[in-house]
């Protein structure tokens, strides 16, 4: 049999890449790695970068773009089939990638090259500071019985992410809700109906309405239905997915998981001689100490919380005045909001959505990265791909040469991971032997198309989607041509979201709108004084809304930085802490919302989801610059590109943040951009 994985050439070939080709791709693929590197430790000597770390970059890379496809269509094609085999390979990657970590002589290896005195350039430098410091976090200095348990620790923590998001997908699918009656979903605007009738009908039912617990259904439920009800049965069941509580309570329950999850994470912290895991997430983050965290966290409190307190208050007015709602609830908020945010500003997100139908907005995105960057976005057809929905691009330089590619899966659909992501389908390389472009996949969940009318989407989808773009720029416009350090690869972790969270400041600014946006009918641009209206409510809530991610941030900081293998987790008693010192919502309690945190439960941003808000005071401050000298100056744009986006991880991230920007960053920007009133 033919084995696609190990036949890769340029893109993967999707539509034949089948469940029983993932392991035995894998087995050869691990088998071939350790006999070459064997090969390469056996007769390189002296070592350099030409005979030791340019094969290695290669054998990585290779091994790479064979689980990259395999590792996202787990992703977006959810099968029994796909994730058992995925499943499969996860102990043997993980085996092996500590295996490798902890291989003295490779270490003493890249040692020698590191010293050798030979001319490395900076990108060079820093990807073999990587390596050495990558080394010792995978225990290469532990004694023999330590590493053994360093690697089974290891093997477990990467099997049990994967249950917990897999425990959240089957959670968020097994729950659905037929309405036959349209009264009870009074309140919903059209699209909603639309997209909920479009559902039923796709699932096999003859009339009625499907809700699901997929964002695009989820959301305008809880912002527009007049339904209390029907708001609790859904807040409900969204808020306890995965645990112990809630309509299928205990079914996949992550409990447990997280638990695990915490307590493997702190005993290998303390395995390399860090405190706890907060301490040795940091060793690949800009910030310097978990004090220093800590410190910038409560700073944001302290300037936010008052004004949190204010709107919540404001709210709770607004609700008892003008719809006798005395007690507000959890599934109120959104609903209560909206309504005052009609009142104040008569704008809604319903009321903007035909101005941003996807076509609009694709080709204006691209033509605001041109005017800022030179480059030219093209779409390409005939190119294979997991799902019909998904569209393939290429970006060319105003030279014309290919710079990167990027595939698009915009929409939701069952057997999707939930949110938005950008992913590296293949990394940029470049050498004597080798020519390679990046490629990214670039995956959202939004409302397809509905009742004969284009995918029309929300201001706050748009924004989602330029914040992926952002990550999708920064992984595809590198000039870097080595892996470790191209692209995403290799950036501090609290610096990855500068690029994305800058991008989104064009969502907002009229010249940039007048690109991305036009009404699906007739053209038209937003008119001014809908413009006006929609400028007003940017920072509506906003200390609710930062006290919502500072709650998020400190959790997660102090779940890891405070554990204490006699208590366990002790999950919810330290959420419970840290929403007495910042929410100004507090839900009921059978919310499960650490259940559901897939960030820092399977993703990559445990004990370093505070990197959003640090990350927001970087773009903050780097966008203040467009606004002085005008949001598509040139040279403004080139300095970016040339300083943040094109030099990937191959120098610190403040070292690059300061040749583009001049100095440090400073908080008040993002104070300003927010509304905050410090």
């Amino acid at each position: 049999m033919t084995n696609p994985l190990l036949e890769l050439e340029g893109l993967p070939p999707f539509s034949r890449i089948k469940p029983e080709h993932v392991e035995p791709a894998l087995d050869q693929l691990l088998k071939t790695c350790r006999e070459k590197t064997e090969a390469l430790l056996r007769s390189g000597e002296p070592f350099t970068w030409a005979n030791l770390i340019d094969p290695l970059e290669r054998l990585d890379d290779r091994l790479g773009r064979a689980w990259s496809p395999v590792n996202h269509m787990n992703s977006v094609v959810n099968s029994d089939e796909l994730r058992q085999a995925y499943n499969a390979c996860l102990p043997k990657l993980s085996e092996y990638a500590t295996e490798m970590g902890q291989n003295e002589r490779l270490f003493n290896a890249y040692k020698a090259v590191a010293e050798s005195g030979e001319s490395f350039n900076p990108a060079q430098r820093k990807l073999l500071d990587n390596a050495l410091r990558d080394f010792r976090l995978s225990g290469v200095d532990l004694p023999t019985e330590k590493k053994a348990r360093f690697k089974e620790i290891s093997r477990q923590l990467s099997e049990l992410g994967s249950q917990f998001e897999e425990n959240l997908l089957d959670a968020t699918n097994a729950w659905t809700k037929l309405i036959t009656d349209e009264q009870a979903l009074a309140g919903l605007p059209e699209s909603a109906l639309d997209l909920a009738r479009q559902t039923a009908q796709q699932r096999g039912e003859q009339q009625g309405w499907l809700l699901t617990l997929e964002f695009p259904s989820y959301l305008p439920v809880m912002t527009y239905a007049d339904n209390r009800e029907l708001r609790r049965e859904l807040y409900w069941a969204f808020s306890t997915r995965a645990s112990d509580q809630g309509p299928h309570a205990g079914r996949w329950d992550n409990g447990e998981t997280m638990e695990r999850i915490l307590r493997l994470r702190h005993e290998q912290a303390q395995l390399l001689g860090f405190d706890n895991y907060a301490e040795r997430s940091l060793a690949k983050k800009m910030a310097e100490s978990s004090e220093q965290v800590m410190s910038f966290l409560d700073d944001l409190t302290s300037r936010s919380h008052h004004q949190a307190e204010n709107e919540m208050e404001e709210l709770r007015r607004f609700a008892a005045e003008r719809y006798q709602i005395t007690e507000l609830e959890a599934w109120d908020i959104g609903y209560y909001s909206e309504k005052l945010r009609q009142q104040r500003y008569d704008v809604t997100q319903e009321e903007l959505k035909p101005y941003f139908p996807e076509s609009r907005v694709l080709q204006g995105m691209f033509a605001v990265v041109n005017r800022l960057y030179g480059i030219e976005i093209l779409e390409v057809e005939g190119i294979d791909s997991w799902h019909r929905d998904v569209r393939f691009f290429e970006i060319r330089d105003r030279f014309g040469a290919l710079r990167g590619q990027f595939y698009l899966d915009l929409y939701a659909r069952p057997k999707k991971r939930g949110g938005a992501w950008m992913d590296g389908c293949i990394d940029r390389m470049f050498g004597d032997e080798c020519d390679q472009i990046p490629v990214a996949y670039l995956v959202c969940n939004f409302s397809p198309p509905v009742g004969g009318k284009p995918a029309l989407f929300t201001h706050d989808e748009v924004e989602t989607l330029f914040h992926e773009f952002g990550h999708g720029l920064h992984h595809l416009l590198t000039r870097v041509d080595y892996p470790g350090v191209a692209g995403i690869n290799g950036v501090a972790w609290d610096a990855v979201e500068l690029p994305s969270q800058f991008m989104e400041n064009w969502c907002w600014e009229r010249e940039a709108l007048d690109l991305i946006s036009g009404h699906f009918e007739s053209g038209d641009p937003i008119p001014e004084p809908l413009y006006r209206k929609m400028k007003a409510a940017k920072n509506f809530q906003s200390g609710m809304q930062m006290a919502r991610q500072l709650e998020f941030s400190l959790f997660d900081f102090r779940i890891h930085r405070e554990y204490d293998p006699n208590r366990g987790g002790r999950v919810y008693e330290i959420l419970e802490q840290v929403r007495a010192q910042v929410a100004v919502v507090r839900p009921p309690a059978f919310n499960r919302f650490a259940h559901g945190f897939a960030h820092i439960f399977a993703g990559g941003y445990a004990a370093g989801y505070f990197s959003y808000k640090w990350a927001e005071v970087l773009s903050a401050d780097a966008f203040s610059l467009f606004e002085e000298k005008g949001i598509f100056d040139p040279d403004t744009g080139a300095s970016f590109l040339q300083n943040i986006l094109e030099q990937g991880g191959s120098k610190d991230a403040m070292e690059l943040y300061v040749a583009f920007r001049g100095r440090e960053p400073k908080i008040d920007a993002l104070l300003q951009h927010s509304g905050i009133r410090a």
